[in-house]
C-alpha cells in the first residue's frame, strides 16, 4: 500500500482492507462475480463517492516510499569495523599526546599532530566511499516506480474519464487498456474489445513471448504466468484492447510484491568473504595488541614505577607520569604499527583496477567489493532467456513439401539473432527457389505485421518477435532470379519489400485464440485476390484439404501426408520448436472485387471475427518452420569452463518446462540422453518439495522452471545458508529481488530493465553469460593478487610490531617514531603493494575448485613463514640502531666518517640512568649540512643523537619491505623461477617508494617533520647488507613448502561444505 493511503484514513483499516482484498482469487472467479464482488457495473463503473469512500480504505495506487537510512547512520555504520576502532582509538590518543607534550613544552609543534591527523584523514576518507557505496542501494526502489504507467482511461459516474493519474485508480474501478498502454494496476480482464489481446509481461514473469489474455476463468492456484485472465501493473500491451476490473493497487499489487522484496532482501546485505577475513584478522589483531602492549607495560614499569619494601611490604611507591607517558606513547607507536593503515586505499585501488579489466570483457561492477566476492563464486543461478539465449526468436528449421504427395523437405536454418547476414539455408536448392519455397515466402513476408530494423551494428525486431523472425527467413531464402534484379543487393529488407509490393494486402483478418492463425487478403499483380495464412499447424491442417507440391501443383491432402506433417511436427515440438503452419487459398468469391472499400458486402463479413474460420477454410497446405529463442553460441563452452572450475550452474526460468529442458540439453546443462527427472522442476514443485536443502546440493546443474520472484529469493537465500557464493542474472522486475539478495547479482545491459540494474553489483554489456565466466577468472586473479599483497603488508606490520617490541624489551631508545611508521605504512608501502596488484592471471585459474568464503586468509604455515620474516625485520632494525650506536665498522663498511661517539650496548640499554653516569661526554657529528652537538647536555645523545640511528632503522624497514614485496610475487614460487620482471609495474613501484623515501631523506623541511637526516654512501650500504638477507630467508621458506606440503594447511583452511542442520 502506498503511503498516501496514511492521507485518507486510518492505517489499521487499510491493514484490513488489504488482508481482505488479497483472499478474493479474481482469477478463479467469472466476470460477474468480480463485478458483485467489487460492486461495481462495468458501463457505469464507480460513482464519484464510491471511490473517496475506498480511496480512504485502500489509500493511492502508488509503491511505498521507504524511509532513507540517514546520513548519521550510516556514517556509524562506517565504523563498525575492528581494524578501523582500533585506528581511531589510535588518532584520538595521538592527539591528546600530542596536545599534551606541546602543552609541556609551551608550544605545540605541527610534527607533533601530522599522524593524528593523516589517520583522521583516512577515516574520513573511508567513511566517504562507505556511504556514497550504502545510499546508491536505495535507487533499486526508485528505479521501479519509473515503470508504473501514470495514466488510465477510466469509466466513472457512467462516463469515460481519459488520462486520469493512475495513483488516482481504487479496486472496483473499470479501466480500457489499449495498444501501448502501460497497465496501471492489476486487473481482471472483463470484456475483449478487439479479438485478440496480448500482454508483455516477461520483465514480471520472465516469459519470452508476449501472452494472450482472456475473460475465462483459471484454477486458484495458478502461478503468475498461469493467470491468463489477469493483467499485471507495469506489463505492456502489444495488441488489442479490453475493459478490465482494479482489483489490486499499490504495494499489493505483483510488483508491489517484488517492490517489498527488493527492499526485504536490501535490509539483508551481507558482507564479502574478503571483509569478513579482514574483520576476523581485526579481532585476533587487537587482541594481540592489547597483549603485547600489556607485555611492554609488565617490562617497563620499573622505569616509571618504583618502591620500597618496609617489613616484606612495598611502601614508599614513587610514579614518573613523563616515563608512564613515554611508554604509553610505545603503546601507540605499536598500534600504529600493528595496524596496515594503507590496506583500505590499496584495496580499493586493486579493485577499481579490476574493474577496469572486467569493462574491457563486458563486464560492468557497479559496487567494487563485488569484484573480490566473484572469485569464489561457488553457483551461478542464471535465468534463460536473454543470458543463455539470444531472446531473438530465430527460425531453426524449415519444412517444405516434396516433389509428390507424402514427401517432405527439411531444411536447417543457421543464425541466432534478428541481423539477415547471420547465418544461411543448410541445403538450399542449387538451382534456386520452386514455387513451394516461393509460397513460404510470400505467406512469410506478407501475412507479417512485424519489421527488423538496424541501430547501430545490432538488428532489432519492430512487433512481435516470432513475426520478425519470419521476415529474417524470408530474407536469408533470398528472391528468385526472375525478381533478383527488382531490387538493391545489400538492403536487409529488399527481398520482403519486393513480395508485399508485388502482393498487395487489402484486408486482415487477425489472429485469435479460438482458430490460433492470422490470414491476410492480397490482391496480386494479376489483379486475382488470395488469401495467406499463417498459424497452429494442427489448425490449419483441419482447415486445410489440398497441400502444394514442389513445382507448385496441388493435390488433395490425405490421411498419410496428413500423418507424416503431424510427425514432424511432433519431432520438432519435442526439441522445444514453436511451430507455425503456412497454407493459402485462391478462389475467394465473396471477395473477387473488394478492393478494402467499406461498402463493399464483403467488408461485413469482416467486421465480425466469428467468420474467419469458414473464410479460411479450403485451404491449401504449403509448409511449416520451426523457431525458438537460440541459445547464444559461446554458451556451451562457458559451461564446461564452470564445471572444470568447479561451478555449479542452475537455470531458473520464468519460461516453460519443455522449452527450458530442451534448451539446458542444447547448452550442456544437462545431457543429450541424461535422465533429469529429478533435476528439472518447476518453481512450485520445488516450494513443495519436501527436502528442498538436499535438491540443491545435487552435484551439477539444475533447471527451475516456470519459477516466481519468491521462487528465485527462497533457492537464492537455502543456497547462502548452505554456504555458497551465489551469483545471480536476471533481466526483469520479477528478478530484482533475487539480485539483491544474492552475493553477486548481475543485470543484462542491453535488455534489462532499469529495476534490475540499480538492484545488482554488476551489468553485462553484452547480456552474454559467458561474459560472467570470463568475470569469475578475472575476480579469481584479483584475489589471488590481493592476497599477495594483503600477506605483503601484514608481514610488514609484523615486523614493526616486532621492531617496537624489541626496543621496548631491550630498553634502548625509540628507535622509530609513530609518523614514521604512518609514512612507511601509508606511502612507502602502498605502491608496490598496488603493483602486485598486476600480477599476471596463472593459466589454469579456471581449472581449479573455488576457494570457499570461509577459508582461511592467511594458513598456519603463511602465518609461520612471515612471523620469521617480521622476526628479522624486527632484528634488522634494531639491530642496525645499536650498530650505529656501538661499532664504527661493520662487514668492512666504515662508520665513523660522521664522527659520532661510541658507547656500549650496557649503556645504550641503561640510557636513561644517563644522568647518574660520571665524565659521559659525547663528540659532535654530521649529518649532511647539519652538526649535533651535546655540549650542554650530553645525555641528549641519546633523545635528539639518535636522529641518524633512527635514520638507519627507517631506511632499513624500507629497503626489506621493498625486497619483500619481491618475495610477495608468488606464495611458494621462488624468485628463480618467477622473476621481478614478470610484473614490471612492482620494479616501477619499488622505485617510486625509494624514490618518496629519499625524498623525505634529502629534502630539508620534509626530513625535519619526520625526525630523520640525510645518509652518506657508506650508510646506504649498511641499510642493503642488513636488509637483503629477507630474501634469502624467503627463500628457504619457500624451498620448505614446495617440498612439504602437510603443514602449509591449517584445520581453518577445511571447510565443511554442509553446515550441520
Amino acid at each position: 500500500m502506498g503511503r498516501g493511503g496514511e492521507n485518507y484514513g486510518k492505517r489499521e483499516n487499510a491493514g484490513a482492507a488489504s488482508s481482505k482484498q488479497e483472499t478474493f482469487p479474481a482469477w478463479a472467479r467469472d466476470v460477474k462475480q468480480c463485478e458483485e464482488k467489487y460492486q461495481v457495473n462495468r458501463e457505469f463503473g464507480l460513482s464519484s463517492a464510491e471511490v473517496e469512500k475506498r480511496r480512504q480504505i485502500y489509500g493511492l495506487n502508488e509503491l511505498l516510499k521507504h524511509d532513507p537510512t540517514s546520513i548519521f547512520q550510516l556514517l556509524l555504520e562506517q565504523f563498525n569495523d575492528t581494524l578501523v576502532r582500533i585506528l581511531l582509538a589510535a588518532a584520538i590518543i595521538s592527539f591528546v599526546l600530542a596536545w599534551y607534550d606541546g602543552e609541556g613544552g609551551g608550544e605545540k609543534e605541527i610534527t607533533a599532530f601530522v599522524e593524528p591527523l593523516v589517520i583522521f584523514l583516512i577515516l574520513i576518507v573511508n567513511a566517504i566511499v562507505g556511504i556514497w557505496q550504502e545510499s546508491s542501494a536505495e535507487k533499486a526502489l526508485e528505479a521501479l516506480k519509473e515503470i508504473q504507467s501514470e495514466h488510465a482511461d477510466v469509466i466513472r459516474d457512467g462516463k469515460k474519464v481519459s488520462s486520469l493519474p493512475a495513483k488516482e485508480l481504487v479496486p472496483g474501478d473499470i479501466v480500457e487498456l489499449r495498444v501501448g498502454d502501460k497497465v496501471p494496476a492489476d486487473m481482471r480482464v472483463l470484456s475483449l474489445i478487439s479479438s485478440t489481446v496480448r500482454v508483455e509481461q516477461g520483465s514480471l514473469t520472465g516469459e519470452s513471448e508476449a501472452v494472450s489474455k482472456t475473460v475465462k476463468v483459471v484454477p486458484e492456484n495458478s502461478d503468475i504466468q498461469g493467470k491468463k485472465c489477469m493483467v499485471f501493473a507495469g506489463t505492456t500491451m502489444v495488441n488489442g484492447n479490453c475493459i478490465c476490473l482494479v482489483t489490486e493497487i499499490g504495494m499489493n499489487t505483483e510488483i508491489g510484491k517484488v517492490h517489498s522484496q527488493i527492499h526485504e532482501a536490501s535490509q539483508s546485505d551481507t558482507d564479502t568473504p574478503l571483509k569478513k577475513k579482514l574483520n576476523e584478522f581485526g579481532e585476533v589483531l587487537t587482541l594481540i595488541i592489547g597483549m603485547i602492549c600489556i607485555l611492554v607495560w609488565l617490562i617497563n614499569v620499573k622505569y616509571f614505577l618504583s618502591w620500597e619494601y618496609v617489613d616484606g611490604w612495598p611502601t614508599n611507591f614513587k610514579f614518573s607520569f613523563e616515563k608512564c607517558t613515554y611508554y604509553f606513547e610505545i603503546a601507540v607507536a605499536l598500534a600504529v604499527a600493528a595496524i596496515p593503515e594503507g590496506l583500505p586505499a590499496v584495496i580499493t585501488t586493486c579493485l577499481a583496477l579490476g574493474t577496469r579489466k572486467m569493462a574491457q570483457k563486458n563486464a560492468l561492477v557497479r559496487k567494487l567489493p563485488s569484484v573480490e566476492t566473484l572469485g569464489c563464486t561457488t553457483v551461478i543461478c542464471s535465468d534463460k532467456t536473454g543470458t543463455l539465449t539470444t531472446n531473438q526468436m530465430a527460425v531453426s528449421k524449415l519444412v517444405a513439401i516434396g516433389s509428390r504427395s507424402g514427401t517432405l523437405r527439411s531444411f536447417d536454418v543457421e543464425g541466432t539473432t534478428y541481423d539477415p547476414f547471420d547465418g544461411k539455408i543448410l541445403g538450399w536448392p542449387v538451382d534456386g527457389m520452386d514455387a513451394n519455397l516461393e509460397m513460404i515466402a510470400k505467406i512469410s513476408a506478407v501475412c507479417n505485421d512485424a519489421g527488423v530494423e538496424q541501430t547501430g551494428r545490432h538488428y532489432v525486431a519492430i512487433g512481435m518477435p516470432t513475426e520478425a523472425a519470419l521476415k529474417v527467413l524470408v530474407e536469408k531464402m533470398e528472391l528468385p532470379e526472375k525478381y533478383a534484379s527488382s531490387s538493391a543487393p545489400g538492403d536487409p529488407r529488399r527481398c520482403c519489400q519486393v513480395w508485399n509490393k508485388m502482393l498487395q494486402r487489402i484486408a486482415t483478418l487477425e489472429f485469435d485464440r479460438d482458430r490460433k492463425s492470422m490470414g491476410v487478403i492480397i490482391n496480386s499483380s494479376s489483379g486475382n485476390k488470395s488469401l495467406l495464412v499463417k498459424g497452429a499447424v494442427e489448425n490449419l491442417l483441419e482447415r486445410s484439404s489440398f497441400i502444394q507440391l514442389l513445382d507448385g501443383s496441388t493435390v488433395e491432402l490425405d490421411k498419410y501426408s496428413k500423418d507424416l506433417i503431424l510427425q514432424v511436427l511432433r519431432e520438432m515440438s519435442t526439441d522445444a520448436l514453436r511451430c507455425l503452419g503456412f497454407a493459402y487459398k485462391e478462389e475467394l468469391l465473396e471477395f473477387a472485387t473488394y478492393n478494402g472499400d467499406e461498402d463493399h458486402p464483403a467488408h461485413q463479413l469482416l467486421l465480425n471475427p466469428s467468420n474467419y474460420s469458414s473464410i479460411e477454410s479450403n485451404l491449401i497446405f504449403v509448409g511449416l518452420v520451426g523457431l525458438r529463442d537460440p541459445p547464444r553460441k559461446e554458451v556451451r563452452q562457458a559451461i564446461e569452463d564452470c564445471k572444470a572450475a568447479g561451478i555449479r550452474v542452475m537455470v531458473i526460468t520464468g519460461d516453460n518446462k519443455n522449452t527450458a529442458e530442451a534448451i539446458c540439453r542444447e547448452i550442456g546443462v544437462f545431457g543429450y540422453r541424461e535422465d533429469i527427472t529429478s533435476r528439472s522442476l518447476t518453481g512450485k514443485e520445488f516450494m513443495d518439495h519436501p527436502d528442498q536443502r538436499n535438491h540443491l546440493r545435487q552435484n551439477g546443474g539444475l533447471l527451475f522452471s516456470r519459477a516466481e520472484p519468491r521462487h528465485k529469493q527462497e533457492i537464492v537465500r537455502l543456497l547462502k545458508q548452505d554456504g555458497e557464493v551465489v551469483a545471480m542474472t536476471g533481466d526483469g522486475v520479477n528478478d530484482a529481488p533475487a539480485l539483491k539478495l544474492a552475493d553477486i547479482g548481475v543485470a543484462m545491459g542491453i535488455t534489462g530493465t532499469e529495476v534490475a540494474k540499480e538492484a545488482s553489483d554488476m551489468v553485462l554489456a553484452d547480456d552474454n553469460f559467458s561474459t560472467i565466466v570470463a568475470a569469475v577468472g578475472e575476480g579469481r586473479s584479483i584475489y589471488d593478487n590481493m592476497k599477495a599483497f594483503i600477506r605483503y603488508m601484514i608481514s610488514s606490520n609484523i615486523g614493526e610490531v616486532a621492531s617496537i617490541f624489541l626496543t621496548a624489551a631491550l630498553g634502548i631508545p625509540e628507535g622509530m617514531i609513530p609518523v614514521q611508521l604512518l609514512w612507511v605504512n601509508l606511502v612507502t608501502d602502498g605502491p608496490p603493494a598496488t603493483a602486485l596488484g598486476f600480477n599476471p592471471q596463472d593459466t589454469d585459474i579456471m581449472k581449479k575448485p573455488p576457494r570457499r568464503s570461509n577459508d582461511s586468509l592467511i594458513t598456519a604455515w603463511i602465518l609461520f613463514r612471515y612471523l620469521v620474516i617480521g622476526s628479522y625485520v624486527g632484528l634488522a632494525t634494531v639491530g642496525v640502531f645499536i650498530i650505529w650506536y656501538t661499532h664504527n665498522t661493520f662487514m668492512g663498511i666504515d662508520l665513523s666518517g660522521d664522527g659520532h661517539s661510541l658507547v656500549t650496548y650496557s649503556q645504550l640499554s641503561n640510557w636513561d640512568k644517563c644522568p647518574s653516569w660520571v665524565n659521559f661526554t659525547a663528540s659532535p657529528f654530521t649529518a649532511g649540512p647539519q652538526v649535533f652537538k651535546f655540549d650542554t647536555n650530553p645525555c641528549n645523545y641519546f633523545r635528539s643523537g639518535k636522529i641518524k640511528a633512527s635514520t638507519l632503522s627507517l631506511s632499513v624497514l624500507v629497503s626489506i619491505e621493498m625486497f619483500n614485496s619481491l618475495n610477495a610475487l608468488s606464495e611458494d614460487g621462488s624468485l628463480l623461477t618467477m622473476p621481478p620482471w614478470v610484473n614490471p609495474w612492482l620494479l616501477l613501484a619499488m622505485s617510486i617508494s625509494f624514490g618518496l623515501h629519499f625524498l623525505i631523506l634529502y629534502v630539508p623541511f620534509l626530513a625535519q617533520v619526520f625526525g630523520i637526516v640525510p645518509l652518506s654512501l657508506n650508510e646506504w650500504l649498511l641499510v642493503l647488507a642488513v636488509a637483503f638477507p629477507v630474501i634469502l630467508i624467503d627463500e628457504v621458506l619457500k624451498c620448505i613448502g614446495r617440498c612439504t606440503t602437510g603443514p602449509r594447511y591449517s584445520p581453518a583452511t577445511i571447510s565443511i561444505k554442509h553446515k550441520a542442520e
